[in-house]
């Protein structure tokens, strides 16, 4: 079931009006879930970095022994051609995507050139800057390079994210933060994480067990930009009991201000809302 409404979608060379079936039974991806995706924003007429997402789903595709069959470039072109579909303003979600088709070896390594490709574009509405979540712990944990492909956005890894936030909600939250294999916190089931004590900004350091998002990277570089002082450190949950304020970066909302934690309570504060601030001041200053 899709997550938003009006959908168009780039298949075969075409767009098309609507959830379009894309895949077959005896798709490589269908049966052995060589999938990969990348995830964009359009809000306001802006796309920021969306280079950067569909170059990132060509590494992913990469990753996983996907050829990649289409140019970033080209990718963009025909996003904004998908976007012209819309009425002006509309938030819409962008998600390229690869799948492997053929099997090689045993049929289980992918075919070297056998790739399907698509573009999904959803419209989405942006969450408000009030809205928050709030995190709980999980018992499943990242997983590490050698027994998974964390260097991809890839959907055979969500199944795990999925019984994480399952878990979460289990025990009344609405995402869990989430540790590595060594017991250090990572991220969330579903974004990268940042903290702010006595004004200075933390987020884990990336480690291999979890992407290091576009928009992680963006907020990162735009509050040192500001003057604040931003560290990417190995850090404890008691780190994030510490916090002054906690929020959750990802493509999908771009800032979500997080309020507790297990039972300890954060405000919405004004680091939160500056990163939020700066983002939007990046992206209409540079036409993205």
């Amino acid at each position: 079931m899709a997550t938003g409404s009006n959908i168009k979608t780039y298949f075969d060379g075409a767009w098309h009006d609507g959830d379009v079936p894309i895949m077959r039974a005896a798709d490589h991806g269908s049966w052995l879930g060589t999938t990969v995706f990348d995830g964009a924003r359009h809000v306001d007429g802006l796309a920021p970095d969306l280079m950067a997402h569909c170059e990132r789903v060509n590494r992913s595709a990469a990753a996983l022994m996907i050829t990649p069959t289409v140019s970033a470039e080209e990718m963009v072109k025909i996003t904004w051609e998908g976007l012209k579909r819309y009425a002006k303003g509309t938030p819409v979600y962008i998600r390229p995507m690869y799948w492997g088709i053929d099997g090689g070896h045993m049929g289980i390594v992918p075919k070297e050139g056998a790739a399907g490709f698509a573009i999904c574009l959803e419209e989405i509405p942006m969450a408000t800057p009030d809205a928050a979540s709030r995190l709980t712990t999980t018992q499943f944990h990242r997983p590490v390079l050698a027994d998974n492909v964390t260097n991809a956005k890839a959907g055979c890894l969500y199944p795990n994210n999925a019984r994480m936030l399952a878990e979460a909600m289990s025990k009344g939250y609405d995402n869990a933060l989430v540790a590595d294999v060594m017991g250090n916190v990572a991220e969330t089931a579903t974004a990268n994480i940042f903290m702010v004590r006595d004004g200075v900004v933390f987020t884990p350091i990336a480690n291999g067990t979890f992407l290091s998002g576009i928009t992680r990277a963006r907020h990162i570089k735009n509050l040192r930009a500001d003057g604040y002082t931003v560290r990417e450190e190995v850090l404890s949950f008691q780190n994030f009991r510490e916090a002054d304020e906690v929020f959750m970066s990802g493509n999908l909302n771009k800032v979500t201000p997080v309020t507790e934690f297990d039972g300890t309570n954060y405000q919405i504060g004004p680091v939160t809302r500056k990163a939020r601030e700066l983002y939007w001041d990046w992206a209409h200053s540079a036409g993205q």
